[in-house]
């Protein structure tokens, strides 16, 4: 069985199917191990911004957390401060 390409009207590739699938078939091939390479890169680099971004969320609330700890324990030594100063101050 013979296929006739025309590349042009002055051009005519008579080929056989083997030499078709002889051909193609390793192009195939190569393309699709091609594609599943991309493919892993790509969902790499998805799970690598994922990680990030959670990463960068957590260290977020914790910074908010340390920062209200910090100003609580701020308040509480200044509020002392404060009550040791009215209390000498009474007692003169």
């Amino acid at each position: 069985m013979f296929f006739d390409l025309a590349l042009s009207s002055s051009t005519c590739i008579e080929c056989s199917v083997s030499e078709i699938l002889s051909d193609l078939l390793p192009r195939g091939v190569a393309t699709q191990l091609f594609t599943a390479l991309l493919e892993n890169g790509a969902s790499e680099q998805g799970a690598r911004m994922s990680a990030m971004d959670n990463a960068t969320r957590n260290a977020g609330e914790m910074i908010d957390k340390l920062t209200i700890q910090y100003n609580r324990t701020r308040q509480a030594v200044i509020t002392n401060e404060l009550i040791e100063i009215i209390s000498g101050a009474e007692a003169l």
